[in-house]
């Protein structure tokens, strides 16, 4: 993967870090990168809120900072404290900007989370540059019913948390979605998002999947839960959910990525398995609480999916599918892209063959994406068909067996010239391949044993 070089993927899987609810109950220390930076003018200060500054950007090295005593969900740790003022102002901009809005995330890095939300709070204030007065209309509307502080009180009395990069749960992989990436993300469920994605994968299919389709999203659901690897999908109908319930089903890992807020199921059929995935993995979503899906959101939803971890398995998917948008999201972003290989007659396996095609790489079960994505010496093990007597006999015995004719028999003489072989070696064959049933004695010939004989009328077309 070229564009993983940088960010969490780079820092490899600690060894501790094996997910799943019984391994993961809650970190008691997790490697933490410094916070990254946002570049720009330090922000004036929100009326009520103390001014601080973004962190320095010269200030950030190479090494990780020492492990951080993990935040339980609803407390606030130095760190926050500090950071306050910008966490409260991406929590606004998550309810002003759209997921996905590069020219957002332009000013978000150019201005600052807190300069950004004043100049699109305050009517009198210079809007940021780049786009329509329409749009600046727009978002101003929303910024003017946004309440951060009761989003993050709402969302602490769900026991979660917002995340924001530089947070020391914040996965870095996600900077690589540049200025696409997520202005923060709202998180349910106890495990730790950062090191739940280190070894995580993506399993997508259709929402209207059939029956081989649910079977093989739960059986490689379970088989990556079961060998320690988080399994993260859209919580949909189909695909997404049968691959949650093989994770879950295994007592693993699995993480949602919703395209509306945490606190509200959707679809509404999988209310229970939503909560399910928020008590034993983890619920995550850009939109804050009581927001609602949209098209556009599920489209903008699936490139977090392919950005958070290291492989996307696609399993049924037709030509136009929003499966087959995670998987090229995730060939842009240099992660791994894999598919399920289906009948050829079905139209939910059209998508899925199209991308074999092209880049992806063909898996069917979950030892075999384990050897793309993980480790050297992950290795899937090798395919073979039923071992048979016959794979067991030595070269001259096979020759010697080879040389027998379909029908009727032959003496051991003229099988030595077939054979190739010394007479004497001929005839010890020969009683070998009697004792193991191959050949049958009449006198002085030699002819297969009936068994034998019907295998080769198989073997030979049935003649």
């Amino acid at each position: 993967m070229t564009s993983t070089d940088a960010g969490d993927f780079a820092t490899g899987e600690p060894a501790t870090a094996t997910p799943g609810r019984s391994q993961w109950p809650a970190p008691t220390a997790e490697p933490g990168p410094a916070p990254t930076a946002e570049p720009g003018p330090a922000p004036t200060a929100e009326p009520g809120l103390a001014p601080t500054a973004e962190p320095d950007p010269a200030a950030r090295t190479t090494a990780e900072s020492p492990p951080a005593r993990p935040v339980a969900p609803g407390r606030r740790s130095a760190h926050r404290e500090e950071h306050e003022p910008q966490r409260t102002a991406r929590a606004a901009l998550t309810r002003i900007l759209e997921p996905g809005d590069e020219t957002a995330g332009r000013w978000l890095r150019e201005m600052g989370p807190v300069a950004l939300w004043q100049a699109l709070s305050d009517d009198t204030a210079d809007p940021p540059g780049g786009t329509t007065r329409a749009k600046i209309a727009g978002l101003r509307l929303r910024a003017a019913r946004a309440r951060p502080t009761a989003d993050l009180e709402a969302m602490t009395a769900l026991g979660g948390r917002f995340l924001c990069p530089g947070d020391d749960e914040w996965p870095g992989q996600l900077d690589d979605l540049g200025d696409a990436r997520p202005i923060g993300l709202w998180v349910r469920g106890t495990a730790n998002l950062r090191l739940w994605a280190l070894r995580s994968v993506a399993v997508v299919g259709a929402r209207a999947c059939t029956d081989y389709g649910a079977h093989l999203a739960t059986t490689i659901g379970a088989g990556l839960a079961d060998r320690g690897w988080a399994v993260v999908s859209g919580a949909a109908y189909g695909v997404d959910g049968a691959a949650h319930r093989g994770a879950l089903a295994a007592d693993g890992a699995t993480i949602a990525v919703m395209a509306c807020g945490v606190d509200h199921a959707y679809p509404r059929g999988h209310t229970e398995l939503i909560g399910r995935i928020a008590e034993q993995g983890l619920v995550v979503a850009e939109l804050p609480p009581g927001d609602h899906p949209t098209r556009s959101r599920f489209i903008q939803r699936n490139r977090v999916i392919a950005a958070l971890t290291r492989g996307t398995v696609v399993v049924e998917a037709e030509l136009r599918s929003g499966s087959l948008v995670t998987a090229r999201q995730a060939l842009a972003l240099g992660r791994f892209t894999m598919g399920m290989p289906g009948p050829v007659t079905s139209s939910l396996s059209a998508g899925v063959h199209q991308l074999l095609r092209g880049e992806a790489t063909v898996v069917t079960a979950a030892d075999e994406v384990i050897e793309l994505v993980g480790s050297i010496g992950d290795l899937a093990p090798e395919q073979q068909g039923p071992t048979r007597i016959r794979d067991l006999l030595d070269p001259v015995a096979t020759r010697v067996l080879e040389a027998l004719p379909a029908r009727g028999g032959t003496d051991a003489g003229r099988l030595a010239e077939e054979a190739a072989t010394p007479r004497e070696v001929t005839q010890r064959k020969l009683f070998e391949l009697l004792s193991l049933g191959f050949v049958q004695r009449c006198g002085d010939r030699w002819e297969l044993a009936r068994r034998a004989e019907r295998t080769e009328g198989s073997r030979r077309g049935g003649t």
